[in-house]
């Protein structure tokens, strides 16, 4: 499944595009949550094509850099974009209308937790995509580069 494909994901990533303000702040009913969450878009570079792949992602902050969570909704895979990330770290990010370059990194041991229970309090549905799942869902920090 290509989550890029997803109706209210594709018109959330362009409206990223069009009105990075607005779309910072996204509703998370659309997606099983509640409130307005903060978001980024997150560029990849596709593993295999080699070329640009956008998503919407909830994130924390963790001093300079951001952080987050390669849920997939629970399913057994990881998502393509973490995937990308594995095979190439460098990745864009838009922070609402701030554009960065950053490096990804996947948190382990301590760290991991402190930024898992972190993300959990800013989305809770994350602690359910964990109990679906046997893999360790990924926590993600992406540092700020150049």
């Amino acid at each position: 499944m290509n989550f890029g494909e997803i109706p209210w994901i594709k018109k959330h990533t362009e409206l990223y595009r069009t009105d990075p303000e607005k779309a910072h702040m996204w509703d998370a009913s659309a997606a099983g949550g509640s409130g307005m969450l903060p978001t980024l878009l997150l560029t990849t570079t596709g593993r295999k094509s080699g070329q640009p792949r956008d998503l919407p992602l909830i994130y924390g902050e963790h001093g300079d850099a951001y952080v987050v969570i390669a849920s997939k909704g629970g399913w057994p895979t990881h998502p393509a974009w973490f995937l990308n990330l594995e095979a190439n770290p460098e990745c864009d990010l838009m922070v609402g209308p701030k554009k960065l370059r950053a490096r990804a990194r996947v948190a382990e041991g301590d760290e991991r937790e402190t930024l898992w229970k972190r993300m959990v309090e800013i989305y809770a549905p994350y602690t359910e995509y964990q109990e679906k799942t046997e893999r360790q869902i990924p926590v993600v920090v992406l540092d700020p580069i150049g």
